[in-house]
């Protein structure tokens, strides 16, 4: 899918996605189309000792060394389909790229973050690697929690990035800060080192939708003295119901809520993906899992 830059949507906060979907034993996935660089054959995969289970090892392409992250093991599928046979999608999330073995992949298709489910009801024993659930041609398709699949592979820095050395600003206690993250571990994260570093006072929603409408009700309910019950939004951009791109649009063109400081923390703050957020008028864009820089900037915008 060497093409696929030119079917990514061009105009920013539409509330909609492009996705790919594949399938792993019987069971069919999808993954975002900008999460996706490219979609291969396989390659030969050099095993690499002492590296986790679900890592087979590491391929060469175009001069980048690789890590293949075999989905099946992880998801604990059955896969019978040969190695010959399979599908690597080379992905780019969290600042590194890696490699996911799937089994086949079929077709792009636009959908909205609408028909996006929170994987609640889910029973299936993949909660807590599944972010959404799609209906989609009366088939049922799993958005997979992939920054939390890499996270736990191979440690990608969530724990080091945690503010153990930094001066805790008795300041910072006073404001309030909305969170919109659909990820539990990263809603853990967040609330811990914003905690550590001293804001204590902070709201946590797992989906653009419900913060939107609670942002929406404080300034129907008090006006400009709004900004005494919020001082600033962090915004992830792939969420059910409601993406950050078009949270962030939202709230920007509020007559009142648009002076409201949003910091964009997402796995797709790409140098070629970084005009969106400033399309929807986002203050700020920060990459996971850089939690550091995220405390700076809230600490600009708030206190500037």
């Amino acid at each position: 899918m060497s093409d696929n830059k030119n079917s990514i949507l061009l105009e920013s906060g539409t509330n909609e996605l492009e996705i790919v979907t594949y399938t792993v034993g019987s069971s069919l996935f999808a993954i975002n189309v900008m999460k996706v660089r490219e979609i291969i054959n396989p390659l030969p995969v050099t095993i690499v000792p002492q590296s986790d289970p679900a890592v087979e090892g590491v391929v060469q392409v175009r001069g980048e060394i690789l890590p293949v992250i075999n989905l099946a093991y992880v998801l604990k599928l059955q896969s019978d389909r040969a190695v010959e046979d399979t599908k690597f999608i080379i992905a780019e999330l969290n600042q590194m790229k890696v490699i996911f073995r799937v089994d086949e992949v079929h077709r792009i298709q636009r959908i909205s973050w609408e028909q996006i489910d929170e994987p609640a009801s889910l029973s299936m024993g993949l909660e807590e690697t599944t972010s959404g659930i799609i209906k989609l041609d009366g088939k049922i398709v799993l958005l997979l929690d992939y920054e939390r699949i890499v996270s736990e592979i191979n440690d990608s820095g969530y724990d080091s990035q945690k503010l153990n050395n930094i001066e805790k600003k008795t300041e910072r206690n006073s404001k309030i800060v909305y969170i919109a993250e659909d990820s539990a571990m990263l809603r853990q994260v967040l609330e811990e080192t914003l905690t550590q570093a001293g804001y204590t006072k902070l709201q946590f929603y797992s989906n653009g939708a419900e913060a939107l409408r609670n942002i929406e009700r404080l300034a129907k309910d008090y006006g400009e003295k709004m900004f005494d019950h919020i001082h600033l939004l962090i915004t992830d951009i792939e969420m059910p119901k409601m993406d950050g791109h078009h949270l962030t649009k939202n709230i920007k063109e509020h007559p009142i809520a648009r002076r409201l400081p949003v910091i964009i923390f997402s796995s797709l703050i790409t140098n070629e993906l970084h005009h969106k957020g400033e399309a929807v008028g986002a203050d700020a864009q920060v990459s996971k899992p850089d939690i550091r820089k995220l405390i700076g900037l809230v600490d600009e915008l708030i206190f500037s």
